[in-house]
């Protein structure tokens, strides 16, 4: 076995991490330190699949367009190949791995007190269970994957797609242990592991995945139910001031149920750098007032929010101005200012040294999405959502909630209702192409998908290097 051992990690301090060389069983999985190192090890190759969730649950979308530089127009075109695909799951099975070796090996080391041993097994199935989530959506069956693979016998390693069905029985199985090892609802600091409250905001989003896209009907409908009402008993609320939850220095703010940790000194840019603005694409025309917007330019823009998205977002919501900042100019054809593009402000970093560098922590759940989820639920059971579109909607609109404020209609609006606030509340956060998918309105919204109404097309294509590699896997219908 080859492991890249990673010191303890505390969401609290900065990850320190000391490469140790080649370590086998024999001298590893012996103490809670073993443990602690692999449970860091496990989170840094979670972390690093922050740009996959981004990939793969909105890029496809109609969220996203050019930028200024040359943007990765085979998403939103949707002209994605086997030769030119998106991610492949190569890294996401590095990260089922370390969670397999939590797995096998936490049980056996005596020394662990037992409490600690079942927080972290708990840690374990809940990031096995949210990768395989990732994957089944975007590629549907799977290779299948439940001990860690710690030899090169190729009857291990290449292994045929499995059900889906398959797939998310073992996602179900495993969010019900991880539950079960969580002594309370208390939350890490900064929130940057899986606690009680996480894995249910998890296990809410299967069930109304499986509900609503694999025929688990009003009893998945329940479950999911049951596991937001039992979140809202947590210490979590939405934030009075929308902006303020992204931001660097309110890291672990009461809005979050889960995020993915980035920091100075142990962690490289994140997402957020693919949608800022830099100096080389600066006008001498530029108000002070968007000078002052931009601040200090980093980044690399290649892509922005589209207009379609902008255009949905009214000047009262104070959404607006967290997600994207429109930028205009005199241009040579004009003596009158126009807009010149714009930039995304989710995930916009801080200053450092003079330099701007993206690294806000990336939000996997937070409570809007607990009340919206809900609001999804009660729809579809014949409950009446109005309580929780409202409470997004108030925060989001503030002294003008009365010109906003919903009150429910038939099934059919309330659920146009329900995803046109989450593409609102939730713009750029990894999260459109699933819900268009699940609401069932991908070629209803997406204009790329407009005239090509294929089922296939909703899945992802298996990158030819990945079928060159694994022979068992065949290349999924449509590509």
């Amino acid at each position: 076995m080859l492991l890249l051992i990673a010191l303890s990690q505390s969401c609290n301090k900065n990850l320190e991490l000391e490469p140790i060389s080649q370590i086998s069983r024999a001298s590893f999985w012996k103490s809670p330190d073993d443990v602690n190192g692999a449970l860091a090890a496990m989170y840094l190759s979670l972390r690093d699949e922050s740009y996959n969730v981004h990939y793969l649950g909105e890029y496809r979308s109609e969220v996203l367009e050019r930028s200024f530089s040359t943007g990765p127009f085979k998403y939103w075109e949707n002209t994605l190949t086997a030769d030119d695909p998106g991610p492949a799951w190569n890294t996401m099975y590095k990260v089922i791995h370390n969670a397999n070796l939590l797995i096998k090996y936490v049980p056996t080391i005596s020394s662990m007190p037992e409490q600690k041993a079942k927080e972290v097994l708990a840690q374990a199935y809940a990031t096995r269970a949210f990768i395989y989530f990732l994957m089944v959506r975007a590629w549907g069956k799977l290779p299948f994957y439940v001990e860690p693979v710690e030899g090169i016998d190729p009857k291990t390693v290449q292994k045929e797609r499995v059900p889906v069905a398959q797939i998310f029985e073992l996602i179900k199985s495993d969010l019900d242990e991880a539950i079960d090892g969580f002594a309370n609802m208390d939350f890490p600091n900064n929130r940057c592991e899986w606690s009680k409250p996480a894995v249910l905001a998890l296990k809410a989003d299967v069930y109304l995945w499986t509900a609503k896209r694999e025929g688990g009907g009003n009893a998945d409908l329940n479950i999911s139910l049951s596991a937001l009402n039992e979140i809202q008993t947590s210490d979590t609320k939405l934030l009075d001031d929308f902006n303020s939850i992204f931001r660097y220095n309110n890291k672990g703010n009461k809005e979050i149920i889960f995020a993915l940790r980035y920091a100075d000194n142990e962690s490289r840019n994140n997402i957020g750098q693919l949608a800022y603005m830099i100096n080389a694409y600066f006008l001498p025309t530029f108000s002070e007032e968007t000078l002052s917007a931009i601040g200090i330019p980093g980044g690399t823009p290649n892509m922005t929010i589209s207009k379609i998205v902008r255009d949905q977002f009214t000047l009262d919501d104070q959404r607006r101005d967290a997600t994207f900042y429109e930028m205009f100019a005199v241009l040579p054809d004009s003596p009158e200012e126009q807009y010149y593009g714009s930039f995304v402000r989710k995930y916009q970093g801080h200053i450092l040294n003079g330099a701007r560098v993206f690294l806000d922590d990336i939000v996997i759940y937070r409570y809007a999405d607990v009340l919206l989820m809900k609001a999804e639920v009660k729809n579809a059971l014949n409950q009446d959502p109005s309580e929780e579109i409202n409470a997004i909607r108030r925060r989001a609109y503030t002294t003008n909630f009365d010109n906003h404020k919903f009150v429910s209609s038939s099934k059919e609006k309330n659920d146009a209702a329900i995803l046109k606030e989450r593409l609102l509340e939730f713009t750029f956060e990894g999260k459109r192409w699933f819900d268009l998918i699940r609401f069932g309105k991908v070629f209803e919204l997406v204009p790329s998908l407009k005239d090509r109404p294929d089922p296939n097309l909703l899945l992802f294509p298996i990158p030819t290097s990945t079928l060159s590699l694994e022979t068992k896997i065949e290349q999924n219908p449509g590509y």
